[in-house]
């Protein structure tokens, strides 16, 4: 497991994160790299997001998005295989940005994903924040800081 509150902690005050050296994922086993962008995070997830990965991704996503100003943006168009569990543990991290006056936007999956949230109707639950809601959107900002984290659930 990752203790990523030091990495959360640099992230909001621009400190250089110890321990982020770029390692590679290894291929069906769940990992994930983040870069900040601008007032987000974008966070890139690979391998598979099931019942025996999601808590340990779980974390590692909690200290992202606490060290974010706005919220998370996902990519996903790594993820294997997901399921029930999976979404739960993306489910749970909007709810927790929620709370936080942030959002949890996916911009980026695979057929599997897609179907999953398709069939559950959670598809809308994870777009990003339309204008005629009163939410002024912004283009992305440059990404900086790109973080590779060691697989999860090891």
């Amino acid at each position: 497991m990752h203790d990523l509150s030091e990495q959360a902690r640099s992230l909001r005050t621009g400190l250089p994160c110890q321990g982020s050296g770029k390692k590679p994922l290894p291929a069906g086993r769940p990992g994930m790299a983040y870069a900040v962008c601008g007032d987000r995070i974008r966070v890139t997830v690979r391998g598979e997001l099931d019942l025996d990965s999601g808590e340990g991704l779980r974390e590692d996503l909690d200290a992202v998005l606490a060290g974010s100003t706005s919220g998370v943006d996902l990519d996903l168009g790594g993820l294997d295989f997901c399921d029930c569990a999976g979404l739960n543990v993306l489910l749970d991290l909007r709810r927790c940005a929620l709370e936080q006056g942030k959002t949890v936007v996916i911009r980026a999956s695979t057929p599997v994903v897609d179907r999953l949230l398709t069939l559950l109707g959670a598809q809308g639950l994870f777009a990003p924040p339309s204008p005629h809601r009163g939410v002024a959107m912004r283009l992305p900002s440059p990404c900086t800081g790109s973080r590779v984290l060691a697989p999860t659930g090891t």
